[in-house]
């Protein structure tokens, strides 16, 4: 039997659907993200100034006295702030019902918990870019990508790996604040830096190639271990989909190479170290997602091509995996 189960026409419609409303809506986020927050004309003593406003506790910064050329630019940011906040949530409403009709017509989903967190990660313009979505989350991007739906493949989980890489160097604290902005109870476990959790208890980890890891802030938080396995998921050509969550919320996934996952999934799932129920469902998805590859992603090559590249490491879980085929 087929792993992958084909959507429907009625299905896949919905899908085109909720990306098109989802690329305006996001636009117009990362629009008005990228503007100050907010302008005010505020008087002094006997002068007044143009100030721009950092937050909603009022910290600010002066812009100069205030005169013509200010009250021009105060309008402008007036009047461009309401033509985006407009524009923004007409296409949310659109956006929703998208979502909602998604998730009815039992799409692939992702936790609720994980949609304000790459909701806000995009909005910021740090998908792909700086973070990727790894384990059992990305496989929901991955179930789109093949336009169907596994059989009988874990989809769960209550938590959620990141994997930071961003190709340069950055500064200040992007990760920590785009968590602190999604929820303000984030903190970080004192006994695994690699991970923040919010006071519901859901936790978010952070992992790193060795590669990548000079490229994160030294002030940033949660703090990643490198590990080597990571490199194995920036090659390749990313997946990068968006998908209902299971509150009706929409949310983008950008994630590795599939086929880079699931030999990473499947040397996962050898090692003994790892938890024994970790280590099945690691074996379930990697195996799953190659056959889908197989089956429903010519546009990504198992010929020579892929397989010419794969360390040493992964050649076993490759060899085995083309013997089970056979």
């Amino acid at each position: 039997m087929a792993i992958i189960q084909p959507f429907s026409a009625e299905q896949e419609r919905a899908l085109i659907n909720m990306r098109q409303r989802y690329d305006v809506w996001i636009e117009a986020e990362r629009e008005l993200f990228a503007m100050p927050y907010d302008l005010k004309r505020k008087k002094i003593g006997e002068y007044e100034y143009l100030y721009e406003v950092f937050d909603r506790v009022g910290n600010g910064k002066s812009l100069g006295a205030w005169d013509d050329e200010k009250e021009v630019q105060f309008e402008d940011y007036k009047a461009a702030k309401a033509s985006l906040k407009e524009r923004r949530d007409g296409a949310r409403d659109a956006l929703n019902e998208s979502s909602r009709i998604a998730r009815a017509l039992r799409l692939p989903m992702l936790s609720a918990d994980a949609g304000p967190i790459l909701r806000e990660a995009d909005r910021r313009s740090l998908l792909g870019s700086h973070l990727l979505v790894v384990g059992t989350n990305a496989m929901a991007a991955y179930a789109i990508e093949a336009a169907g739906t596994f059989r009988d493949v874990p989809d769960e989980t209550e938590d959620f790996d990141l994997a930071w890489a961003a190709d340069e160097p950055e500064d200040g604290t992007l990760l920590w604040d785009l968590l602190k902005a999604v929820d303000p109870t984030f903190t970080i476990n004192t006994e695994r830096e690699f991970q923040a959790r919010n006071a519901k208890a859901y936790e978010v980890e952070l992992l790193v190639a060795p590669s990548r890891v000079e490229t994160l802030a030294g002030k940033d938080r949660p703090r990643p271990v490198p590990l080597p396995e990571q490199e194995w998921l920036l090659p390749g050509r990313r997946v990068d989909q968006v998908v209902p969550c299971r509150d009706g919320s929409p949310a983008r996934i950008v994630a590795p190479d599939p086929r880079w996952f699931a030999l990473h999934k499947l040397w996962l799932g050898a090692q003994a170290k790892r938890n024994p129920l970790k280590r099945r469902k690691d074996t379930v998805q990697g195996a799953a997602l190659l056959d889908a590859i197989s089956e429903a992603m010519p546009h990504y090559s198992l010929g020579p091509e892929f397989v010419d590249d794969l360390p040493s490491d992964l050649m076993p879980f490759w060899s085995e995996w083309v013997q089970h085929r056979e």
